[in-house]
């Protein structure tokens, strides 16, 4: 039986609710100035609403979300990304890691954590209260879909990433735990895990440390978000195999700017431990109005 999976990220709810001068005293002057400066005008409510139901109505089995719903990890935008995700699906539907973005000052991490909680619940009842307590694991179907963090604080003009320590250790009992059942096995984390994906301040600090845990205990996918880009990587599995590494534009983003228009990923999951095959399509807003456009098509192949 064909397993459906929908991928967004980078949602950027606008937009932006007012903020107070003391919510200004922080890096998020900052992000508050960037936003009215370029972001603004990048991103649009009209493609974001157009992608993500889009999303929703397109038969997916699970939608998965890698974060960034938010742009300053305002309470306002924590109880506006909530609301957002109920009319997307209810929770066990869909699941959910944070970006940067949502850990954008000391503290908001933490609120988003208790606001998101119910789609970040894993089977054994449990959501994460802080990246130790990562990767949540929920088997649906043939797949176990798995949620990493790589959301911290960072300073002003920073928008990098950490895996690190305990999450490493949990992340490789999840998979070989998975593994060792039989699951097609769906790493979600915010910041690409490779190598040159993007600029030093916004890269993933512990790139090493994942892949090694891929390596020896093996997945199937690992999607990202965090550059607004359609990247396809490819980083090391098992016994020489390779595991695809995906990445999804900006849900939000206009036609016609710098970056690809925002746009899903929707993968098509079949067979068995002997032999996956996944199929991705990625669905882009590449006009201003209308259906999506099937703007790629491609086998991944996974393990290979």
């Amino acid at each position: 039986m064909t397993f459906s999976l929908a991928h967004l990220s980078d949602i950027h709810l606008g937009p932006l609710p007012a903020v107070s001068a003391r919510e200004l005293m922080s890096k998020r002057l900052t992000g508050y100035i960037n936003w009215h400066r370029g972001r603004a005008g990048a991103l649009a409510e009209s493609t974001l609403e157009r992608v993500t139901r889009a999303a929703a109505e397109s038969g997916a089995d699970h939608i998965a979300v890698t974060g960034d719903l938010t742009n300053l990890a305002l309470e306002a935008e924590l109880r506006a990304s909530a609301l957002w995700l109920e009319e997307l699906g209810v929770p066990d539907r869909v699941s959910i890691v944070p970006g940067n973005h949502d850990a954008y000052v000391r503290g908001a991490l933490d609120r988003a954590f208790h606001a998101w909680a119910p789609w970040m619940t894993g089977d054994d009842g449990r959501a994460p209260a802080s990246n130790d307590d990562f990767p949540f694991v929920r088997v649906r179907g043939p797949v176990a879909i798995i949620g990493a963090s790589s959301a911290v604080a960072t300073p002003a003009f920073v928008a990098a990433g950490r895996f690190e320590g305990e999450q490493a250790r949990n992340l490789r009992k999840a998979l070989e735990q998975a593994g060792n059942a039989g699951l097609f096995r769906i790493v979600l984390i915010h910041h690409p895990p490779v190598r040159g994906a993007t600029i030093p301040r916004k890269r993933l600090y512990g790139i090493s440390l994942f892949q090694n845990v891929i390596a020896q205990a093996g997945a199937e996918l690992v999607l990202h978000g965090h550059t607004h880009l359609a990247q396809r990587h490819q980083i090391a599995g098992p016994g020489g195999g390779r595991v695809p590494v995906i990445g999804v534009p900006a849900a939000g983003q206009s036609p016609g700017a710098r970056r690809p228009p925002g746009a899903y990923n929707l993968f098509s999951i079949d067979g068995d431990p002997k032999r996956w095959t996944c199929t991705l399509q990625e669905w882009s807003a590449t006009t201003g109005t209308g259906p999506l456009e099937l703007t790629d098509k491609r086998d991944l192949h996974p393990g290979d």
